[in-house]
């Protein structure tokens, strides 16, 4: 995915990864899991300095010193899409529990985004099941914009 022209406003967003093999990984103080291969998506809100913009060039570079539970994943997983809103408000919640109803969405590292989360999620990261297409995951977000 190439720097894509984004907003420095704050909002929520939406990233789908491709893993291409399976990996055991620590997160963090969150632990180690086993991260099948395959496709995943991530939700994440960015509220702070320089918004949607700043958060998701973070998340296009591969770190080497991981902040985020995402950073960790990222050193083997690539971007394949992303879409954005800058409505008002945490939309990752409302979207993860959207997603994780949809059928063969599985959680493969609870906890995994969502440890500052007051809604109950049981992470903001999951495997989508094979065939699902970008189509399907943004009529589940909503109302948003594609990322590049």
């Amino acid at each position: 995915m190439n720097e894509p022209d984004l907003p420095s406003a704050p909002g929520s967003y939406a990233l789908r990864l491709r893993l291409p093999a399976p990996v055991h990984l620590p997160v963090g103080r969150l632990g180690e899991f086993d991260f099948p291969a395959g496709d995943y998506v991530y939700l994440g809100s960015a509220h702070g300095p320089g918004g949607i913009r700043a958060r998701l060039l973070h998340h296009l570079r591969v770190v080497s010193r991981p902040r985020w539970h995402l950073d960790w994943l990222r050193m083997y997983a690539f971007l394949e899409a992303g879409w954005y809103s800058t409505m008002p408000g945490r939309l990752e919640c409302v979207w993860s529990q959207a997603i994780q109803a949809m059928p063969g969405v599985r959680v493969p590292a609870p906890g995994f985004g969502s440890s500052d989360c007051r809604s109950g999620c049981l992470a903001h990261l999951m495997l989508l099941p094979d065939g699902l297409e970008n189509e399907e995951i943004a009529c589940c977000l909503g109302r948003v914009s594609k990322i590049g």
